[in-house]
């Protein structure tokens, strides 16, 4: 069967001709004690799930491990993960006393370098946690995109969208990575002039909207700043933006405020149909 995931993975990155001394094939297959190892001290992934892995520690208790882990040994007796720490985890809940293993023999380069693509190829990773082991390979063994895209089997272009989620506000990141946008709503909002990045988020989130949605939401939005005339960014007061967010909290996200030259101005309420108008008309005779 055809592996999925991001591509050629480890042989990508070392080869497939006849490894050196730094990277032999596994050396052997040994049963060793959980006490003996170590997880990796780089480990690119940040969070397992603790419901799965009791769901996998129950497995475990029932049918044993049937998936080897990877590790390498160490100077001092030890043995340091190279991929299956969720796997080490789940049979320390499960009591075991050993663990079977391949054990190779690599360098503290290449072992980093392999923790980092065997994380990048899980399926259960979300589309942070792979944008940022990218950019661990990019930035601690020294690859351009262009190299990684190579290592990793995938297009330039599909390297390029990953690493810009990484350039999305904090909350844009944290949406993505709680499951609350697909990648695909947070590429659109990527499109997006910065400064409605947050804005289109939580309407996105608060009404549901598709993919197709928001792209379009972003288009209009660009075509908007396009017909505006430039003219030099006013600073408001803070009164005004706490206004703003107590305001759409009641009504909508799409609340403005325009101050004019004399020091008056208006207030902007946005709305998608007359549905929504009777929504706020609702909440007005529950307060009265």
């Amino acid at each position: 069967m055809k592996q999925k995931g991001l591509g050629r993975g480890l042989d990508a990155i070392f080869g497939s001709e006849k490894p050196d001394a730094r990277l032999r094939p596994m050396t052997e297959m040994a049963e060793i004690a959980l006490t003996d190892i170590v997880p990796n001290p780089t480990q690119p992934r940040s969070r397992f799930d603790e419901e799965a892995l009791d769901e996998l520690a129950d497995s475990i208790r029932t049918l044993g491990v049937i998936q080897p882990v990877t590790v390498r040994r160490r100077d001092d007796g030890k043995y340091v993960l190279i991929s299956g720490e969720r796997r080490w985890r789940a049979a320390q809940r499960a009591d075991l006393k050993t663990l079977p293993a391949y054990v190779r023999e690599v360098d503290d380069e290449n072992l980093h370098a392999m923790a980092l693509v065997e994380n990048i190829q899980r399926q259960d990773l979300n589309a942070i946690e792979i944008a940022l082991g990218m950019q661990r390979l990019i930035d601690e063994c020294n690859l351009t995109q262009d190299a990684l895209s190579e290592k990793v089997g995938k297009k330039r272009s599909t390297v390029s969208n990953y690493m810009r989620l990484l350039k999305l506000p904090d909350q844009v990141q944290l949406a993505l990575k709680e499951g609350l946008i697909s990648m695909g709503h947070a590429k659109a909002i990527a499109g997006a002039p910065e400064g409605q990045q947050l804005r289109i988020l939580k309407r996105c989130v608060k009404r549901g909207l598709s993919v197709r949605q928001v792209e379009e939401l972003v288009r209009a939005l660009a075509e908007q700043e396009s017909r505006r005339e430039p003219a030099e960014e006013e600073e408001y007061p803070e009164t005004y933006m706490r206004l703003v967010e107590q305001l759409e909290r009641f009504f909508t996200p799409e609340i403005s405020i325009k101050r004019a030259k004399n020091g008056g101005g208006k207030i902007v309420i946005g709305f998608s149909d007359d549905a929504e108008i009777e929504k706020f008309i609702e909440r007005f005779d529950r307060r009265a």
